[in-house]
């Protein structure tokens, strides 16, 4: 059973794939492919800026597959009773 929080880490991961997918084929594929004429001032500033929007899409990316890949939290009142059984126990070995 997927949790809310794991489908928003999924939908996050592939957000930050499709987005980095389509920038990158947008930079070098479809730019060379419309006849743009770029100079060597063009790369100079395309490149770093490309290079740190693909680590933040990358960060992003992570967050969301380490969101979509752990387990949800088991609710209160399973914590609360496993608690009751725990102290319960005590008593018990303590009274022995």
């Amino acid at each position: 059973m997927v949790s809310k929080d794991q489908g928003i880490g999924g939908l996050i991961f592939l957000i930050c794939v499709i987005i980095a997918i389509g920038y990158t084929l947008g930079l070098f594929w479809f730019g060379d492919a419309l006849g743009s004429n770029w100079s060597i001032a063009f790369w100079l500033i395309a490149i770093p800026v490309y290079l740190a929007f693909i680590l933040i899409l990358g960060i992003g990316a992570w967050i969301g597959w380490t969101m979509a890949t752990t387990p949800p939290p088991k609710p209160i009142e399973e914590l609360e009773a496993e608690e009751k059984k725990e102290e319960e126990k005590k008593e018990e070995q303590k009274e022995e």
